[in-house]
């Protein structure tokens, strides 16, 4: 950590939002590189629909890690986000899935936006007396998260609203 940090927050208050907001950076990180791995091996019956479907997510979810790295550094905390420290923080396992068709895919990647979405709300849970500014970032990006699974559920989804 640097010696700095945003005005009105503590070195040691920083700190613990930077290893908080590093940890997400890990998650959108590997989300990012998983969507698409996912863009690249789906096949089958509304390829084109999923494959279209899936650049905005890596968009969005790539542009949701840059800013969490750029908050990391402005509290003064360094980012981390070479591919060695991400696999080696992470909690999860690989994405096992390679070429397979589209209801393959939704339903692991389903099991995925679970996952990060969750953490997420936990994180920002965690950073709501910490630091309201990260906190309202992770809020923003909770929001993008759910409403990109709903995308791939309605994909899932029978006439009865079964997944």
């Amino acid at each position: 950590m640097s010696t700095f940090t945003v005005p009105g927050l503590d070195q040691a208050t920083a700190e613990k939002a930077c290893t908080i907001l590093q940890d997400r950076l890990v998650a959108l990180t590997d989300l990012h590189l998983t969507l698409k791995h996912i863009h690249w091996n789906v096949v089958g019956a509304n390829f084109i629909a999923v494959h279209e479907m899936l650049d905005p997510q890596v968009d969005s979810v790539r542009l949701a890690a840059d800013d969490i790295a750029e908050r990391i550094a402005a509290l003064g905390g360094e980012p981390v986000g070479t591919p060695g420290a991400i696999a080696q923080a992470r909690t999860w396992g690989d994405y096992d899935l390679k070429r397979a068709t589209v209801p393959e895919h939704l339903a692991k990647l389903d099991e995925v936006y679970v996952g990060v979405a969750s953490s997420h709300r936990t994180a920002f849970e965690e950073l709501a007396d910490l630091d309201e500014v990260s906190h309202s970032m992770l809020v923003g990006q909770t929001q993008d998260l759910e409403q990109f699974q709903w995308f791939i559920r309605a994909h899932l989804e029978d006439r009865q609203g079964r997944i």
